[in-house]
């Protein structure tokens, strides 16, 4: 089991350094995990999260921080649906793309009623309609996520921000990493107790928040580096 972060992310704009227009691009942190099947014959399996810049651009830091290219990845796992957390899923075309069921339901949803919209004004060609169609060609391929992706890396439900955001769960014997996703923005709102306010259930986001906080030893953030908890710092 190896666990690299591949890049590390930023939000536009961080309400807690007073920010409050957007400052920066945005981009997801991107995490990968080299392991193997959990089964009686395992095999590789070089598991890519969040692929948020730009296939080229990871394809390069990839190798650059794990000596592959994106050729040799053979799952990719989205924490949620949101565009920033898969600009590059493209460059990844031939692995099994995995989501939660909730996000693929609710993504599945969403875009149903933008094609209803579209059609109740008219408006089933141009632009809008190629983007809508686009989103539902590249959700078609995405798949379930069981509850075990990989040997000893388990599908772990933080719903809130979105309906079926999820992370992964990496239990090894002395240490508990979690993958958190918008979840967790960044290690300071975890140490603020803080999360996205525009969370699609507040209260649900909250509770995974602190579901994390009695759990895990290891976060890495939707958009920031990896850092410790105070619970396995001892704090």
């Amino acid at each position: 089991m190896e666990l690299i972060v591949i890049s590390i992310g930023t939000l536009s704009k961080n309400p807690l350094w007073n920010e409050r227009t957007p400052v920066r691009s945005s981009h997801a942190t991107t995490s990968l995990i080299k392991t193997t099947t959990a089964d009686d014959n395992p095999a590789p399996v070089n598991l890519l999260v969040d692929p948020s810049l730009p296939g080229e651009i990871l394809d390069a830091r990839l190798h650059e921080r794990a000596g592959i290219r994106a050729a040799d990845i053979t799952h990719v796992f989205l924490t949620n649906w949101r565009p920033v957390h898969r600009r590059g899923i493209e460059k990844f075309a031939h692995a099994a793309w995995l989501m939660h069921p909730e996000e693929i339901e609710a993504a599945t949803a969403s875009l149903e009623n933008a094609e209803s919209n579209l059609a109740r004004q008219g408006q089933s060609e141009g632009e809008v309609a190629r983007m809508v169609a686009k989103e539902r060609e590249l959700l078609h391929k995405v798949l379930p996520a069981p509850d075990e992706l990989a040997a000893n890396v388990d599908l772990y439900p933080l719903h809130g921000y979105t309906p079926g955001q999820s992370g992964l769960l990496i239990a090894e014997p002395t240490l508990t990493t979690v993958i958190a996703g918008d979840a967790v923005p960044t290690a300071g709102h975890f140490l603020a107790g803080q999360v996205f306010q525009d969370a699609w259930d507040l209260a649900k986001a909250k509770e995974s928040l602190l579901d994390l906080y009695e759990l895990a030893d290891v976060i890495i953030p939707g958009h920031d580096n990896l850092f410790i908890t105070p619970r396995a710092a001892g704090l």
